[in-house]
């Protein structure tokens, strides 16, 4: 299987209004609604986040300036601190982090490169959009790397401790009136998935479904103040669950394909996309 993966950029300054998160583009749409509070939560966000893996137990201690910066900032786009289309001032990133430009260069680099920041000469740093082809993007590269790693764990066989941890994530809920709980799923949520890729004994697509929990999270928290979670992800957990522990890697891979075509139809209705999915 080869892997293609496009950094998607836009050329116009037309295109940068295409987010699929705003109102503009999509009146009444619920995330629109959504997407707008990050500003207003900035303070509480940055207080109360660990400097985390996206929704996982907090990183070990970074050991340089950078690294602080880079999980800081990486942190805050992920937790909707900040807008898809905003504009930052390197100067702004430095006095929040804590330290000079250098750092914070070094950091947007990595995080262009992680396809949440774009950086444009003599313009400044802009929040990587969320548009209906990056959505497209992000579950057709869920498809092809998260099904392969639930197919090999289901193969490779699991032993009876990743099993039970796998089934205690897959019993986490979501109250959509309780933000912490929301939180919650979203960490168990990550875990869960990153935990089958670990499974599956391959590196390569460890790291694959760890960039793709990046953006999955982006959209997960945008989503935070309605019933987007609901019961069926934890139900799907422990269909997906129940093919890797009968070691059964056909059933694995077609929960799991199944499971990220339900979330993704999901985002789609609720972004007003539904109808022109490709």
């Amino acid at each position: 299987m080869v892997l293609v993966c496009e950094w998607y950029t836009f050329d116009t300054d037309a295109e940068l209004s295409k987010n699929v998160l705003t109102q503009e583009r999509c009146p009444g749409g619920i995330l629109a609604k959504t997407a707008t509070r990050g500003k207003n939560h900035r303070r509480h966000i940055a207080s109360v986040s660990p400097l985390m893996s996206p929704g996982s137990a907090p990183m070990a201690a970074a050991s340089t300036l950078s690294e602080k910066v880079y999980r800081a900032f990486k942190r805050d786009i992920i937790h909707s601190v900040y807008q898809p289309g905003e504009a930052l001032s390197e100067k702004a990133l430095a006095d929040r982090y804590k330290g000079s430009r250098t750092p914070v260069r070094e950091a947007a680099v990595r995080l262009q490169n992680e396809r949440l920041l774009r950086i444009v000469p003599n313009r400044g740093y802009f929040v990587a959009q969320i548009t209906l082809q990056v959505l497209n993007d992000i579950y057709e590269f869920r498809c092809a790397v998260e099904c392969a790693a639930a197919e090999l764990a289901a193969a490779k066989g699991v032993d009876p401790e990743s099993l039970r941890k796998l089934s205690e994530m897959s019993l986490v809920t979501c109250s959509p009136d309780d933000r912490e709980s929301c939180v919650r799923f979203i960490e168990a949520d990550t875990a869960f998935h990153m935990m089958v890729a670990r499974l599956s004994r391959n590196q390569m697509l460890v790291q694959a479904v760890g960039e793709a929990r990046s953006q999955m999270e982006r959209i997960m928290f945008a989503a935070i103040d309605i019933n987007y979670y609901g019961e069926a992800p934890g139900r799907e957990h422990r269909e997906i669950l129940k093919a890797i522990e009968e070691r059964d890697p056909e059933a694995a891979r077609q929960h799991m394909y199944d499971h990220i075509i339900q979330s993704k139809d999901k985002v789609l209705g609720l972004t007003g996309f539904a109808a022109r999915r490709s």
